[in-house]
């Protein structure tokens, strides 16, 4: 006889230990807030890097030239004239500031001049989005990101103390650090969203130098609509939650169909406990990923408890805890290869994307950890508390 695995007797600790993150996650909500993403709070939010130009670009002809950066590096789009053209320069090819002025020079009419060292590593360069990326007699800048950034977040956020609701918060580290900025809509104000960039833009040229200030990104939100988003996201989880409860009920008794939705929302706690300790970012990318862990994990459950069917007329069976016991030991194996081939898929979005699809696939895998314990230990454990009297006659004529 295959091996038992007695999960039952951790029933206790682990129903604790999930209380206590649970507790301490909605602790953590209340007391250092979530970090919510624009999709929720309503406002402008700038991505800034605050560092030197590396590369000042002019142009003078009839025709109109474009800048455009990527990861894989620098293009030109010429339009306008008898034959419109798009140059792309590669970092594999233009590793080093000199290599790519020389072959930005190429192009008729652009300038390109180095503003750093023609050793230094052209590679990541990205431009300030609040200028037009049209060249014209006037320099614009490339800029690359720097292992000497030329403020700190404090200096930031003292800059801009002087506009109201406003936070700074630092992301990545090292040579990629940037300034996430989020201002405040209070629905006053029909322009908030050129008022608000402006005074940001202002204010940090003031502190830093306007030739050092790159806006990367700019989103902005009305506060009308994120009130309509937020409530539809709300509505969409617990409705969601409701009808797997009524599938649940349907297709198995009330207590077993109660242990599976317990299941659920304490996956859907144990994700939000996990925003708010490390400050991720909540957006509708989040709302995506606890969606799509409470449909993993009653898939789960639901597997166990059709074992649970099977499993209950088995003879010299005394108790439902060695029915439920049993039942996961036989299902262990396709639960692990289930949980690990999947794992392996998002683990690849992680470690290959960036933003938020790293955040989705992050929130994933503790999502589908968190769904595999919860299984084993929070629906097992209301199962088997309310059938702890249970006798096999009781099941005779009755099925799960």
């Amino acid at each position: 006889m295959k091996k038992i695995i007695h999960f039952s007797k951790a029933y206790i600790p682990c129903v604790i230990l999930s209380c206590a993150i649970i507790v301490l996650g909605i602790v953590s909500v209340f007391t250092r807030g979530i970090n919510y993403g624009i999709d929720f709070k309503p406002g402008l939010i700038q991505e800034v890097r605050i560092v030197p130009p590396v590369i000042s670009l002019t142009y003078e002809g009839a025709a109109n030239v474009t800048v455009e950066t990527a990861s894989s590096g620098v293009t030109l789009v010429v339009t306008g004239s008898s034959e419109n053209d798009t140059i792309h320069f590669y970092y594999g090819q233009n590793p080093t500031i000199d290599a790519m002025v020389s072959s930005l020079n190429t192009v008729d009419g652009v300038k390109a001049t180095a503003l750093v060292s023609g050793s230094e590593s052209a590679i990541g360069m990205f431009t300030n989005s609040e200028v037009s990326a049209v060249l014209s007699n006037t320099p614009f800048s490339l800029f690359r990101a720097s292992e000497k950034p030329l403020a700190t977040v404090d200096q930031v956020r003292d800059s801009l103390s002087g506009i109201s609701d406003i936070s700074v918060k630092e992301t990545g580290t090292g040579s990629d650090v940037a300034f996430q900025i989020r201002a405040g809509d209070d629905g006053k104000d029909k322009e908030i969203r050129n008022t608000r960039k402006t005074q940001i833009y202002n204010a940090l040229s003031d502190k830093f130098g306007k030739e050092n200030i790159a806006v990367v990104k700019t989103d902005f939100i009305g506060s009308s609509f994120s009130q309509k988003l937020v409530l539809g996201s709300i509505v969409l989880v617990v409705l969601t939650l409701g009808l797997i409860c009524l599938y649940a009920s349907v297709r198995f008794k009330w207590d077993l169909a109660i242990a599976a939705v317990l299941a659920i929302i304490h996956d859907a706690l144990i994700m939000v406990s996990f925003v708010a300790f490390t400050q991720m970012e909540f957006s509708s990318i989040t709302v995506a990923a606890i969606l799509t862990i409470i449909g993993y994990s009653i898939n789960d459950t639901v597997v166990v408890l059709d074992r649970i069917r099977e499993n209950i007329k088995v003879s010299g069976i005394k108790s439902f805890k060695e029915i439920w016991d049993l039942s996961q030991s036989e299902m262990l194996s396709r639960t692990i290869i289930t949980t690990v081939t999947t794992l392996l898929a998002v683990l690849s979005l992680f470690i290959f994307t960036t933003g938020s699809m790293k955040d989705f696939a992050l929130a994933l895998m503790v999502g589908m950890i968190s769904g595999v314990y919860s299984t084993i230990y929070i629906a097992g454990s209301f199962a088997c508390l309310c059938r702890r009297n249970w006798k096999p006659s009781d099941e005779v004529k009755q099925t799960v």
